[in-house]
């Protein structure tokens, strides 16, 4: 049994506070990529954020689980991990 995988791109900052401040300049993907080049501190920010498809357990437990409950094609809310605050935009999920 192959793990189910999600492809999604994320913002990595260092607060609650700037993640927030980012999150209501984000209406659609193209806002997001725009801002994950110019905000977040993750070297994904060169490809606007996109992590690509990566299956369930490969991320830790936090960004995982925003990941498997925010609507697809939407933004997530300030996710907490030990790198920082993340917002999150999932493109698919293949359970």
């Amino acid at each position: 049994m192959v793990n189910p995988s999600a492809h999604a791109s994320h913002i990595l900052v260092a607060s609650k506070s700037e993640a927030l401040q980012i999150s209501e300049k984000i209406g659609k993907l193209k806002d997001f990529e725009k801002l994950a080049r110019k905000k977040s501190s993750c070297p994904s920010s060169q490809r606007g954020g996109d992590l690509g498809w990566f299956r369930k357990g490969n991320m830790v437990r936090e960004f995982e689980e925003a990941v498997w409950q925010t609507p697809l094609k939407t933004v997530s809310p300030p996710i907490k991990t030990t790198f920082g605050y993340h917002l999150i935009w999932v493109h698919e999920r293949e359970e």
